[in-house]
């Protein structure tokens, strides 16, 4: 059973960096499913889909907050119009825009429907070899 679900998270991390590409697969849940998997199967593999820089972060998200970032809802709503308005836009059978709609509109109602979780705040920290300034009762002094 063990290597059956280490293999199932290999066809589902598949699957899923596919997803990147083709705005009708859904990545994250697949990757989701993918760490499910590891987690039975192989931490390590876990481990290193969590660490990932590209899908880490939303995984991380997930599993920490349950939700996902604004950013991350809206760049999904942008590319699944983008693909669904070019497969209207092209010639050919009007059934394939038909179903990718539907498709879309299914997927872009779990998307709305996901908890949104505050971006982390941006600390700007001093460049190298520049002095602090420190603001007492309206007046700048050096630190």
């Amino acid at each position: 059973m063990k290597t059956l679900t280490f293999l199932a998270g290999w066809l589902l991390v598949g699957i899923g960096f596919l997803g990147i590409f083709l705005p009708l697969l859904p990545t994250t849940p697949l990757l989701l499913l993918a760490s499910a998997c590891f987690m039975r199967s192989s931490p390590r593999c876990r481990q290193w889909l969590l660490e990932n820089r590209w899908c880490g972060p939303y995984l991380r998200d997930w599993e920490e907050h349950r939700g996902v970032r604004r950013s991350v809802k809206v760049v999904a709503v942008a590319t699944v119009l983008v693909a669904v308005s070019f497969l209207w836009l092209r010639s050919g059978p009007v059934w394939i825009p038909a179903v990718a709609s539907s498709l879309a509109a299914v997927g872009l109602y779990v998307v709305w429907r996901l908890p949104v979780i505050s971006e982390p705040a941006v600390v700007a920290r001093p460049a190298a070899g520049t002095a602090r300034t420190m603001q007492l009762d309206g007046e700048s002094t050096a630190a």
